[in-house]
């Protein structure tokens, strides 16, 4: 699966040795990080080798360390594009909580972070790895990604208790962290469930009401 990557200026993306590669390197650079997604998302991260990489991008090892001192520092840069994409998944979060239109929000942030994990499953695997043996790099990647959507479930909370909606005894800092790990394990996790009958419509209907109800401290009124 390959990754698709926010729009990058020239200035933004160095080569190697320190130039700003043209319109045609920038398109070289992009597929070399595309194939490496691709790979990811079939092999172990590392057995990939950069004349895997190449092969897949037909062109040469040489060319792939114009833009890369090695494969790892790839994947670096496909974790930073997770890390930079995630930031969309805050502004959904602040949306209307008011009323009904409450339950909406809940759902599209559930349908949007799993869209957005699906778009990453790969890297975020690795990325997912990487942190648990304790690369701080990853680590500090992963925190980027989730930090947004987290800090904004956390304010949102805050309002609901602030205007007398939700019980002071509930701790906005801790609701949002688990929810947010909620939601991301879930994302890892998808098809897992649907193997066992779980289909992913049902998925985001759940989260989304146990999202809701531990937001707002109220439940999703049934269709009546």
């Amino acid at each position: 699966m390959a990754v698709s990557e926010p729009s990058e200026l020239q200035d933004d993306v160095r080569a190697t040795d320190g130039r700003v590669p043209g319109r045609r390197g920038i398109a070289t650079r992009r597929r070399l990080l595309d194939c490496t997604a691709e790979l990811l998302s079939k092999t172990s991260y590392r057995d990939i080798k950069v004349i895997d990489i190449a092969r897949e991008a037909g062109t040469s090892p040489a060319t792939f360390y114009q833009y890369f001192p090695d494969v790892e520092q790839a994947v670096l840069v496909l974790a930073e594009e997770l890390a930079t994409d995630a930031a969309y998944l805050g502004d959904i979060v602040r949306g209307d909580w008011r009323g009904d239109r409450g339950a909406q929000t809940a759902r599209r942030i559930v349908e949007s972070f799993l869209e957005y994990y699906e778009r990453h499953r790969a890297v975020f695997r690795v990325v997912d790895l990487a942190t648990e043996e304790g690369d701080l790099r990853f680590k500090q990647l992963r925190t980027r990604a989730l930090g947004g959507v987290t800090d904004a479930l956390c304010d949102v909370v805050r309002d609901f208790q602030h205007d007398g909606r939700l019980d002071r005894d509930v701790d906005p800092t801790a609701t949002a962290f688990i929810m947010v790990a909620m939601l991301a394990h879930c994302a890892a996790h998808r098809y897992g469930f649907e193997f066992w009958g779980v289909r992913t419509a049902t998925q985001v209907d759940t989260l989304s009401r146990i999202l809701y109800w531990n937001v707002t401290g109220r439940k999703i009124k049934k269709p009546s």
